[in-house]
């Protein structure tokens, strides 16, 4: 038997969820075996909440789920949102400037849990991704208005940019006092997203409240990832694994697993529980 694990956090797409979007028989069972063993299970993703319940089964063997990366997070048992994130007016105006600035396009989303709602601003800058995003959540997207303002508070912005890491950086500048993550967009699988939130959101820094709230010692956890969105949950948690199918400047960094359409999730488990 290996370390003593209270807490096992795994993130969803291209982790969990295979290449179909579906979770394999085997990290189920994995589940339910954790729950067995009083072992916390945590899904953290980068999905809205609105998103993640259309992809995760009701009777999922789950106990919290941290959505938007780290914005929020619910009690699956019970459904009660535990924890909640946001920017306020002032800090959506500098966003808003700077990602206008910067001639792209862009989403301002509503305060959790209905941040699948959103504000949108088109830049003409020719994404296919962005136009299908706002194709897939219609009924929930408005566009942006600048003169009047049709914005307050906001739980997070998402920009589709060039894959051009100058662009991340020089952004990171200008909005210092926000949080910058970089993730890969679910929908086609390859254009980069720069999610903007307050300073002190992240999948990790929602795990570390977490393990407070239910007095779980971090050296007791165990995370698995494939995205740059999960570097701060990786370096949180005592045994951090990097899925196969993770870019390679990852995988470098963190204990291998197998790919998620071969039930790395379970793997990762196996190898630190022995089991």
């Amino acid at each position: 038997m290996g370390p003593e694990i209270k807490m096992v956090i795994t993130d969803l797409d291209g982790t969990l969820l295979d290449d179909e979007r579906k979770i394999s028989k085997k990290n189920i069972d994995t589940l339910r075996w954790l729950g067995e063993k009083n072992i916390c299970r945590v899904i953290a993703t980068g999905r809205n909440l609105f998103s993640a319940k259309k992809v995760l089964p009701d009777d999922i063997p789950l106990d919290y789920l941290i959505f938007s990366t780290g914005a929020g997070a619910i009690d699956w048992q019970t459904g009660e949102l535990i924890y909640a994130a946001h920017l306020n007016e002032k800090e959506v105006a500098l966003a808003i400037d700077t990602l206008i600035e910067k001639q792209m396009s862009f989403m301002v989303h509503d305060l959790v849990p209905d941040n699948h709602g959103f504000l949108y601003f088109d830049s003409k800058c020719g994404s296919s991704d962005f136009i299908k995003r706002i194709e897939l959540y219609r009924d929930f997207a408005v566009p942006l208005n600048l003169n009047p303002p049709n914005y307050r508070h906001a739980s997070q912005l998402l920009a589709i940019v060039p894959e051009d890491m100058t662009v991340l950086e020089d952004l990171r500048d200008k909005l210092s006092s926000l949080r910058l993550i970089r993730t890969t967009s679910p929908i086609d699988g390859k254009s980069m997203w720069i999610e903007i939130f307050p300073s002190d959101v992240s999948k990790g820094h929602t795990v570390e409240w977490l393990c407070v709230r239910l007095d779980i010692d971090p050296e007791a956890t165990v995370g698995t990832g494939n995205d740059y969105n999960d570097l701060d949950l990786l370096n949180f948690v005592k045994y951090p694994f990097a899925m196969a199918n993770a870019p390679l400047t990852i995988r470098n960094i963190y204990s291998p697993c197998k790919s998620n359409n071969e039930s790395g999730f379970a793997n990762a488990v196996h190898q630190v529980l022995k089991q």
